[in-house]
């Protein structure tokens, strides 16, 4: 095994490649990558990052003896598809995985950090503060929420948040995520339809409660919320705090809602285009399991010492617009 201090799972992936690209802005090049080598798109995440080696998803559960010198693990592999219905592939792969994982780290006195998700929360009427006190009211609408819930609750109980972390991830957009298909951003989707159409298709609403493009989530950038992430291993802007102790639930995101009609806004005038949405109906299977509002309350990520500033939505659009889906850039290059 290389001389490596993090490993970073998922790491070829959207959140997980951002992850590495800022330990390389940081000096940080002794990483290994786990992942799976089964997406030439996510392959060129990777091309212009710095590691110590790569290491298949598979191989590493099988080799976890090997890492036990290890610092910390941040654990984002997972698959990530909200429509996905295989319910043995997502128990075993999200939360046995983790699971897995977690316990190996804790044993070894290794921080472990881990992606949970605000679809966790489902409809939101049980609130979406984060921590353990609520949980077992949260109903995840769909199977990957149910998948991240399991593993939070089995957290919980096992008292691991003594030690380690879980981070709810809110609506994260930004570079390094073509690879994704249906679960890439609408900035990433819109880029594609208005070079194309000139206009862009948002969902009708399908609750009386919201008018058209008038609901909403919150987007955070993924600069951001790498920023958020890192900051539980004493990395990254934050150098006079610490919370290389602090273990938990944490909500990461804007704490702020925006519209789908805001977003938009946003995106053509990043683009320099006049605003020109289509409204189309909502998919009947989605209909039933459709978050129509999402927005992390911070208070508890706040009160843990994280206190910089985050990227207001127009600019982190512009940014990602302007800077990586306009010349086809990935981070790194």
């Amino acid at each position: 095994m290389p001389d490596a201090t993090i490993i970073v799972t998922g790491g070829s992936g959207f959140i997980g490649s951002a992850i590495v690209w800022r330990l390389n802005e940081l000096g940080r090049e002794d990483i290994v990558v786990v992942d799976r080598r089964d997406d030439a798109a996510k392959e060129k995440n990777l091309a212009p990052l710095k590691f110590a080696d790569f290491v298949d998803a598979d191989d590493f559960i099988a080799r976890l003896d090997d890492f036990k010198e290890t610092d910390a693990i941040i654990h984002m592999g997972a698959c990530s598809s909200t429509t996905e219905t295989n319910r043995e592939f997502m128990m075993r792969n999200n939360y046995q995985y983790t699971k897995d994982l977690a316990e190996f780290a804790f044993r070894h006195d290794i921080r472990f950090i881990y992606a949970s998700s605000a679809a966790t929360y489902g409809d939101g009427s049980a609130g979406m503060a984060d921590g353990t006190g609520d949980l077992d009211k949260l109903r995840p609408l769909n199977l990957y929420g149910e998948s991240k819930h399991i593993f939070d609750q089995h957290a919980a109980r096992s008292g691991m948040f003594e030690k380690i972390v879980g981070l709810k991830y809110f609506n994260v957009f930004g570079p390094n995520e073509n690879h994704k298909g249906d679960m890439r951003s609408l900035v990433n989707k819109a880029f594609g339809q208005i070079n194309e159409t000139g206009k862009l298709k948002l969902f009708k609403s399908a609750n009386p409660n919201y008018a058209d493009g008038e609901f909403g989530r919150d987007f955070v950038y993924v600069k951001d919320a790498v920023e958020m992430t890192l900051y539980f291993i004493g990395e990254g802007a934050l150098t006079d705090v610490r919370a290389t102790d602090t273990g938990g639930l944490f909500n990461v995101g804007s704490g702020e809602m925006h519209t789908w009609n805001a977003l938009a806004a946003a995106i053509f005038k990043a683009l320099g285009r006049p605003l020109n949405v289509e409204y189309v109906d909502m998919p009947e299977q989605l209909r039933d399991r459709y978050q129509y509002h999402t927005q992390a309350d911070l208070t508890r990520i706040r009160d843990a010492g994280y206190s910089a500033d985050l990227t207001a939505l127009d600019e982190a659009v512009a940014d990602y617009v302007q800077n990586y889906l306009v010349p086809g850039k990935h981070l790194g290059d």
